[in-house]
């Protein structure tokens, strides 16, 4: 699979760097089976997976795969453990963070909750249109104003794939950006609007079974579905792993 991905995969958050030689941000995304599995198909996200400077183990189907067949003892790093880390980690140094994706009520209690937690912090938020894919005008807009903000991290929350298709198209315009990531449900998470998991499921490796009977119209098919063409994937391509 590492070879079919060609992806970065890391063990510790310490390792996620904010600077980058290149001329834009640097990439970060997630992969989990399911996210897999539709990169299978599109060959948009597809590229925009395997242009990630790191792409976050966010499934443990993803690490167990990776155990088996490569020997990497890797943990899940969610999205919502990315987000958790980095607003520890800017909040040390006044950094400036903005929010892109969901509606306004939700970016509004992101808002409220950082200043709480997170006083030492400069926050913006964009909330885009709901659409399959977003108009060039809207799309320039938020270019201009994430430049005219110049985070430290651009946190964007749109679902897969279209949030990663966007971040690929759209990265190299970010000159004033250090770090992007796509982070999906992880806004709600943070807004209190969906709650994660609690710590004892993470802990047991049943995030995934709590998340199916929380959200069963949304996860079914994600569990029963793309898992299996996960697994088969993963067992007819175990010799080139």
């Amino acid at each position: 699979m590492l070879n079919y991905f060609n992806y970065s995969l890391i063990e510790s958050l310490d390792e996620i760097q904010t600077s980058s030689q290149s001329q834009r941000p640097v990439v970060v995304n997630c992969l989990n089976p399911h996210s897999f599995v539709i990169a299978l198909q599109d060959t948009a996200f597809r590229a925009a997976l395997e242009q990630s400077d790191y792409l976050l183990p966010d499934g443990e189907g993803i690490c167990m795969t990776l155990k088996r067949y490569k020997g990497q003892s890797v943990q899940k790093v969610a999205g919502d453990d990315l987000h958790r880390y980095m607003l520890d980690r800017l909040s040390k140094c006044n950094g400036r963070v903005f929010y892109m994706g969901s509606n306004e009520m939700v970016l509004k209690r992101i808002v409220d909750r950082l200043k709480l937690e997170y006083p030492t912090l400069t926050v913006e938020t964009f909330s885009p249109s709901y659409c399959d894919e977003l108009p060039k005008e809207e799309s320039d807009r938020i270019v201009e104003t994430v430049n005219a903000f110049a985070p430290d991290l651009l946190l964007v929350s749109m679902t897969a794939p279209k949030q990663e298709k966007w971040v690929c198209q759209y990265a190299h315009q970010l000159s004033t950006t250090k770090m992007v990531a796509s982070i999906g449900a992880v806004f709600d998470f943070y807004a209190g609007t969906v709650k994660r998991a609690p710590r004892w499921a993470v802990a047991l490796k049943l995030e995934w079974l709590v998340r199916l009977l929380k959200e069963p119209q949304r996860m079914w098919r994600r569990n029963f579905v793309s898992t299996p063409q996960f697994l088969r994937w993963v067992h007819k391509h175990r010799k080139e792993m």
